[in-house]
């Protein structure tokens, strides 16, 4: 057991009214939850690190919630996710990956048990590092009108000793999705791709 020792904490929320043509019924919300945490393993290499995951658990849970009550406080009018997470300098890979479950069954718990599985990426960098997230719908990962990406990062992090963790959510398709593909109203949500 570790402690999630908590540096800093970001909610953020872009509102989305057009990209050059009509403006939709309603604008596209774009949110992120970044925590940026102390990395217990920085430095040295530790074999046993799963449990971590379990310690990060409801970080997890709280960055879902407080996400979706930023995009308007209900959680169906969620469509889209992803998560990341970006390691210090002092850490390896590895370490970001602790974040897969405690980040995606977070969000996917808190959405009424989305069935598609949460799109993620990871790198290890220093300060200021970006982290492109890719997002798909939270209920099929064909529909293509949601593959989107968000772009994620502090200033001032992560430190070499530390992790930034990442969930993002969206209310809908790009704006002016018009590439075809599987609809969001086809979705069968049966197998999490269609």
């Amino acid at each position: 057991m570790h402690d999630v020792i908590l540096r800093k904490y970001l909610i953020s929320v872009e509102e989305i009214y057009h990209e050059g043509g009509p403006a939709p019924a309603k604008p596209l919300k774009r949110g992120i939850a970044l925590a940026v945490i102390h990395n217990p393993f920085a430095g040295r290499y530790v074999e046993e690190i799963a449990g971590f995951m379990d310690d990060l658990k409801p970080l997890g849970t709280r960055m879902a919630k407080d996400l979706i009550a930023a995009l308007g406080d209900n959680a169906k009018a969620i469509e889209g996710y992803g998560k990341g997470a970006i390691v210090g300098a002092g850490g390896e890979l590895e370490h970001g990956a602790l974040w897969h479950v405690p980040g995606g069954y977070g969000m996917r718990e808190m959405l009424g048990n989305a069935k598609a599985i949460v799109a993620s990426t990871k790198k290890v960098g220093g300060p200021g590092t970006r982290l492109d997230i890719p997002v798909t719908h939270i209920n099929a990962s064909y529909v293509r009108s949601h593959f989107d990406g968000i772009e994620v990062g502090i200033t001032d992090a992560p430190r070499a000793d530390e992790i930034l963790l990442a969930l993002v959510m969206t209310t809908g398709p790009r704006i002016h999705a018009r590439v075809g593909g599987l609809k969001a109203s086809e979705v069968k949500g049966e197998d999490g791709l269609r």
